[in-house]
């Protein structure tokens, strides 16, 4: 395999789907064999020395594909005899395949995830999309949704090129029994229903959907709690809804919670409901939804919205199901925290197909045939 070198907006200890993706890849790959240049963030030194790879930060919070940006990445390159690139996200950085061929990579693999979509239906952005898939050697995509509308703004032989990678989960860190008990007993959930959100509080994600779901769960569901996990620019809008609605008592907000506490917080619920949305005319839309795999992976059902490639990581009616709108979430939420034995069925068969096709060793080993 070819020393990789990984350039990326999106790594640790910066929290998001896409950084555990990025990173996943990143620990799997044969040791001595990766180089990381990614932006510098609160935590990063710290992180930085726990990896089994050199991580080399930018002095800024975001790299653009600039001269200065790709002069380093091509001088890194150089440095550590990296001769194949990995782009966290196709855009924008994979405009400097240029530069980084110059220095000697011989073979580039760009992801994508869901803003591509979105720059894919605009047309100056398209134009960008175009000249990275003809100058890259392979565009990922992680589902139908995306490779089609990819396809659109690519070259016919560079969409010919084009090959599926999704991310995967590490069944051994979000299991069943991963430390919920402990969470339930810290936040005064012991012996009550609860229904989860974890994710970035952001409007697409759909907390705003739950929380005004919550006044007929709640008459359904005596005691029954909302927890939601996670920050955003979002936050205080959902925190006043609750007040609005009467439901403050019953909606918990965590705040961020470390990385390594994550499955635990799955672990402490009974349902796992994210209904997320599209917005901005398709421009933001939901890229996969690694936490519904993550939630199957502790056994738990799953709700999720109707975006993107979101059903992608969701059986509908036997993993969980697809809902959106209000009365949709209020009634599946109800019917699951009702029925203790129907959700403990999906999330046994969420928890087989994740074993079966979404585990974390498999991705990686796409990835490494396709650096070879």
């Amino acid at each position: 395999m070819r020393r990789t070198l990984i350039v990326t907006n999106d790594f640790p200890p910066r929290q998001g789907g896409i950084q555990s993706f990025v990173h996943a890849l990143a620990t799997r790959l044969p040791p001595g064999m990766v180089t990381v240049y990614a932006p510098v963030w609160k935590g990063a030194a710290e992180f930085d020395a726990r990896q089994p790879f050199p991580v080399i930060r930018h002095p800024t919070s975001l790299m653009l594909p600039v001269p200065s940006v790709s002069r380093r990445a091509a001088a890194i390159a150089r440095e550590h005899g990296c001769n194949a690139v990995l782009f966290g996200a196709a855009a924008p950085l994979g405009l400097i395949t240029p530069s980084l061929r110059r220095a000697g990579v011989s073979r580039a693999v760009a992801l994508t995830h869901g803003h591509e979509a979105g720059w894919a239906a605009l047309p100056a952005a398209r134009q960008l999309l175009h000249r990275i898939g003809d100058e890259v050697d392979v565009v990922t995509y992680l589902g139908e949704y995306f490779r089609v509308r990819l396809t659109r703004a690519l070259s016919p032989e560079a969409a010919s090129r084009m090959v599926r990678l999704a991310p995967g989960v590490d069944v051994t860190f979000f299991r069943p029994g991963a430390g919920g008990q402990a969470v339930r007993d810290r936040l005064g959930l012991a012996g009550r229903p609860v229904v989860a959100c974890i994710s970035r509080m952001v409007p697409r994600k759909g907390q705003d959907t739950l929380i005004k779901a919550w006044p007929r769960v709640r008459a359904a569901v005596p005691g029954a709690r909302l927890l939601l996990v996670g920050d955003g620019p979002y936050a205080p809008t959902l925190k006043r809804m609750a007040q609005r609605l009467g439901v403050a008592s019953d909606v918990i907000f965590t705040g961020p919670v470390p990385w390594a506490e994550l499955p635990g917080y799955y672990d402490a619920a009974d349902v796992f409901a994210m209904p997320c949305r599209t917005r901005r005319a398709g421009l933001d839309v939901e890229g996969l939804g690694i936490v519904y795999l993550e939630a199957s992976a502790t056994g738990l059902p799953v709700i999720g919205g109707n975006s993107g490639g979101a059903p992608d990581a969701i059986l509908d009616g036997e993993s969980g199901y697809v809902v959106h709108e209000v009365a949709g979430v209020a009634a599946r939420s109800i019917d699951l925290l009702k029925d203790p034995a129907k959700a403990r069925a999906m999330g046994e068969k969420g928890l087989a197909w994740v074993e079966r096709e979404w585990r974390e060793e498999l991705p990686a080993a796409r990835l490494a045939a396709l650096l070879s």
